[in-house]
C-alpha cells in the first residue's frame, strides 16, 4: 500500500495550484463561531474532496474578519468542490454566520523573505 504524505501550504510564485482567498466579514461576537465552522468544514469535508491541497483559517485581531487561504490542485477542482453537496452545506452555514464574504481565486505573483 502506498503511503501518501499530506501536503503543506507552500506559497511560491509559479506554483501549479489555484489559490483561494476568501475574506469574510463578521461581527466580533461571531468571529470564533465562523472560524470554528470553517475549521470543521475543512476537517469533515473539504480535505476529502479531490484536488484539495491545504487550507488555513486566519482571524483578524479586531474580530471583524476571518480569512480562508486555501490551495486546490486546479481551478477546475475548486469549481467541482462548489458542486459537492457536503461542501455546499458547510459553505451555506458559514455564509449564514458571516455578514459578507468575497471568495476569489488568485495566482501567487511574487514571494519575499527576510
Amino acid at each position: 500500500m502506498e503511503v501518501v504524505m499530506p501536503q503543506s501550504t507552500v506559497i511560491e510564485s509559479g506554483a501549479a495550484v489555484a489559490t483561494l482567498i476568501n475574506v469574510f466579514t463578521v461581527r466580533p461576537e461571531r468571529q470564533r463561531e465562523l472560524a470554528d465552522c470553517l475549521t470543521a468544514a475543512t476537517d469533515e469535508v473539504m480535505r476529502h474532496v479531490p484536488g484539495f491541497v491545504s487550507a488555513n483559517i486566519h482571524t483578524s485581531d479586531d474580530g471583524e474578519r476571518v480569512v480562508n487561504y486555501a490551495q486546490w490542485e486546479s481551478a477546475a477542482d475548486f469549481q467541482r468542490m462548489l458542486q459537492d453537496p457536503g461542501a455546499r452545506e458547510h459553505m451555506d452555514r458559514a455564509a449564514a454566520i458571516a455578514d459578507g464574504f468575497e471568495p476569489r481565486l488568485y495566482t501567487v505573483d511574487s514571494v519575499h523573505h527576510r
